[in-house]
């Protein structure tokens, strides 16, 4: 019998449907993967912002973990809204548990639209249980910024910002450039092992405020190409290729009055 090639998202769901697990299971579909998920938090969200946040129990988390990764498995895990230290250190004992290595960790703090998704003392917890089991690491810079301390303002920062990151354990980091000024955007990876070999991805700017979801999305389809087999850095550049085309054939519609989402089905098969 033929299988699937499994990607598990752990995250918060978004009721817009642009970001949070319903940007990835559409990330996941797309770029040919089963997605299977586990929901960490309900939100009231459109285009607007967020107006509540409603966290599942820690038990029913670590449960759904169990179920789905007892009986279908996973090659790859991505992980989102952890909205709270409780919950954080659940799936952190899920995942070793089930020894899981092929783990992107997507530290989501703050929306699109600005708001705070997490608890005052979720960073702390994020960077000690979660940050030394990850494969990747896919801050933005304001999260990159919360995490390190540190104000993000040129390429440079961010190259100093990753090493940084790179110290509480994970294996490799993916900032995110999209709060630059400017028309060219650029995103850093460095890996833990070749820390004087970094990738800069270069790409111009897409003006248009069809933004919402584009870290769920990117670090979703960076899920999917690991369960495709591909390095992680190829993995890194094929999804903000990805990422780019979902961003310029969604840029021309209108959806809801805020920030709309990206277009995650425009025609992915020429990234596989």
């Amino acid at each position: 019998m033929k299988s699937y090639k499994k990607v598990l998202t752990i995250a918060g769901s978004d009721s817009g449907g642009g970001a949070g697990i319903q940007a990835d299971l559409k990330t996941i579909s797309s770029l040919g993967c089963y997605g299977t998920s586990v929901i960490t938090a309900i939100t009231a969200q459109n285009t607007m912002g967020v107006s509540a946040i409603h966290p599942v129990p820690a038990e029913i988390v670590d449960k759904q973990i169990n179920a789905v990764l007892s009986d279908i498995g996973t090659d790859s895990i991505k992980i989102g809204m952890l909205h709270s230290a409780e919950i954080i250190k659940t799936v952190a004992n899920a995942l070793i548990k089930f020894k899981i290595k092929k783990i992107v960790l997507d530290p989501v703090m703050v929306a699109t639209s600005g708001d705070k998704l997490i608890e005052d003392n979720t960073a702390n917890a994020l960077t000690e249980y979660l940050f030394p089991l990850a494969a990747i690491i896919t801050p933005n810079i304001p999260e990159a910024e919360i995490l390190t301390g540190m104000k993000i303002q040129t390429r440079d920062d961010m190259i100093h910002s990753a090493l940084k990151l790179l110290n509480f354990g994970c294996t490799s980091v993916l900032i995110k450039g999209g709060h630059l000024t400017g028309d060219v955007l650029y995103d850093i990876y460095i890996h833990k092992g070749k820390k004087d070999d970094i990738s800069i991805f270069k790409n111009k700017k897409i003006h248009t405020n069809n933004v919402h979801g584009t870290g769920c999305t990117l670090s979703s389809a960076i899920a999917a190409y690991i369960a495709h087999g591909e390095e992680t850095e190829i993995a890194v550049e094929k999804a903000i290729g990805y990422l780019q085309e979902a961003i310029t054939h969604g840029k021309n519609y209108r959806t809801g009055k805020g920030n709309g989402p990206v277009n995650h089905f425009f025609n992915p098969q020429k990234f596989l």
